[in-house]
């Protein structure tokens, strides 16, 4: 029988995001691509002295996304439209990309996302360091697609 020779993980740092008609851009740090599906605790009364576990609702948490700021304005004008009471939900990918950046290695797509957060970074005179924007896009389910 021949061995299985293990395989390497995936780098963190080579990634992408695209947003349906939003923005295709790259990110500094991506969080957020977790879920749970919570037990519901059940016991009927003729049921033995132990509480059963049915499965619940999948909750899926929030994708945080932060980049420098530059003059693309599109995030800034997605989150406006929320302010403004016209959510435009998008879907989205969030892709990983091999050290030549030319091959997908696995992608996740997440479903009718909308801008819940928006934050700037602070600014500081006596600081050569980058103005950061921080995204949080809220979502109704995620799946793995490679």
């Amino acid at each position: 029988m021949a061995e299985r020779k293990p395989k390497d993980p995936f780098h963190g740092f080579r990634f992408k995001v695209e947003m349906g008609g939003v923005f295709k851009a790259a990110f500094r740090e991506l969080s957020g691509i977790d879920f749970e599906q919570t037990p519901t605790e059940y016991r009927a009364g003729e049921d033995p002295l132990y509480v059963r576990k049915l499965p619940g609702l999948n909750k899926y948490s929030n994708i945080t996304l932060k980049r420098g700021i530059t003059d693309d304005k599109d995030i800034w004008d997605w989150r406006k439209k929320c302010i403004d009471g016209k959510v435009d939900r998008q879907d989205g990918s969030i892709v990983i990309l091999d050290d030549a950046e030319d091959k997908e290695l696995a992608r996740w797509e997440f479903h009718q996302g909308w801008p819940t957060k928006l934050t700037i970074s602070g600014f500081n005179a006596t600081s050569n360091d980058v103005v950061v924007e921080e995204l949080s896009i809220a979502h109704e389910w995620i799946e793995r697609t490679k």
